[in-house]
């Protein structure tokens, strides 16, 4: 029997994002409904898919000829609801489904964020993550009154207090604190109830939490360590992470290097779940999805400008000042350094060009192209050889069509041959993701 691998969902933050593409309906009218994201939550909890990670950005792009006009013509990543508030429609549209909203560090201060995702693991009866990231664009920094950003490094330091604070003030609720002893009249127990006293370079909190305890203890973390830093400290804190390594050998080698860094930590390395990024091309015959794969590339080189500016808007660089037609060369970032890897290890010698269409027509980690059966056969290969534990699906579409491509295509074929759970076997998010 085939060993069971996680899946969940990577929701870029606004539906918004698949605006011009075909099938997604009246997006353009309709965008500031939840309901494409509340039918994508049911689809994928009938699934029985791990989690939902809802991705966000706090700023509108400007790094195409310093201008907003690309990112506002097209919709790139603009606009953006507030990802806790989706979070919480999402959580009482679904009862099994891990709801993980991303709150980044410099704009959330770390009581808050412990607050608004402690509240939803209570709302939700266990199902709370929170996708923590650090921010990494000088625009998002001065909508919050800051110069810019810390350098990339600093910005992990900062990070490492953070996520302290936000675990102690979970912490600073004992197991068996809330007593409801109605005969005696007590309904916490003081003495299980702790202040934190934290003071860090970056950050302070007293605590304790007021909220209250969580059901799972500590809601799970989830994080994309890209870099070594960025490694060390997923290895450190993540229950799960984001994993976006380009090519089966690379997921191989990075998974094998956090997991050895976990164990050289003192964690057990199957208490945190590698899901690696995945645009799988589903269609009924094998010619059929071929062509959509095309498709893909021809649209992507069709949008070369748009595509360069959305590569740019994560990576802090302005693409237009680059010959299209000249070998992308050496690249550096204070941006997000994991994109801008894959991106540069997809380039090679290519043209600028080449990489763009390269980088946009792939299937992000790997590319997974075929019908159902096929498809679900690959992922099934590619799992077995880096060795878990899963995959997050994002799609560059998200329509009900492309979502039921997956949901009620791809995933029975996983069932039936053993690589995908049936039935949810727990009610909190993090036993779910412990249970293989």
């Amino acid at each position: 029997m085939a060993s069971p691998f996680h899946m969940a969902w990577f929701l870029q933050g606004s539906s918004a994002q698949a605006w011009g593409e075909p099938w997604t309906g009246n997006i353009g009218r309709e965008w500031m409904s939840a309901d494409l994201f509340v039918d994508l939550a049911r689809a994928i909890e009938r699934a029985c898919f791990d989690y939902l990670l809802i991705e966000d950005s706090i700023f509108i792009g400007e790094n195409w000829q310093n201008s907003r006009d690309i990112f506002l013509r097209n919709g790139i990543c603009v606009p953006r609801q507030e990802p806790s508030v989706v979070a919480t429609l999402l959580a009482a549209s679904t009862k099994r489904l891990g709801i993980v909203p991303t709150l980044s560090t410099f704009a959330y201060h770390p009581y808050l964020t412990a607050r608004i995702i402690g509240s939803l693991d209570q709302i939700s009866g266990g199902r709370a993550g929170w996708n923590l990231v650090t921010g990494f664009n000088d625009l998002a920094a001065q909508n919050f009154g800051l110069e810019g950003m810390a350098d990339h490094d600093e910005r992990y330091a900062m990070a490492e207090e953070y996520a302290n604070i936000v675990k102690q003030l979970w912490d600073s609720w004992e197991p068996g604190a809330i007593v409801d002893d109605r005969q005696n009249g007590v309904l916490v127990d003081p003495s299980k109830v702790h202040t934190i006293d934290y003071a860090g370079t970056y950050y302070a909190s007293r605590g304790p939490l007021n909220s209250g305890p969580c059901p799972q203890g500590r809601p799970i973390i989830a994080q994309a360590g890209g870099s070594a830093t960025g490694r060390a400290f997923a290895a450190a804190h993540a229950d799960t992470i984001v994993a976006a390594p380009s090519g089966v050998e690379n997921m191989k080698r990075y998974r094998a290097e956090v997991r050895a860094q976990m164990s050289a930590m003192g964690r057990d390395p199957d208490s945190c779940k590698l899901l690696f990024l995945l645009s799988p091309i589903i269609a009924e015959t094998e010619d059929q999805a071929r062509w959509f794969a095309e498709q893909r590339k021809i649209q992507t080189a069709e949008s070369i400008p748009a595509r360069l500016a959305r590569l740019g808007w994560a990576t802090n660089i302005d693409f237009s000042q680059f010959d299209l037609d000249a070998p992308v060369g050496e690249l550096t970032t204070n941006g997000t350094q994991s994109t801008l890897q894959a991106f540069l290890v997809r380039a090679g010698k290519r043209t600028l060009r080449e990489a763009i269409v390269a980088h946009y027509g792939s299937g992000y980690c790997v590319d997974v192209v075929g019908t159902p059966d096929s498809a679900a056969a690959q992922m099934g290969e590619i799992m077995e050889e880096i060795g878990g534990d899963g995959f997050l699906i994002v799609l560059p579409d998200v329509s009900r069509r492309s979502i039921a491509t997956i949901t009620d295509g791809l995933v029975p074929a996983l069932q039936q041959r053993g690589l995908m759970r049936r039935a949810y076997e727990h009610a909190h998010l993090r036993d779910n993701l412990l249970a293989f």
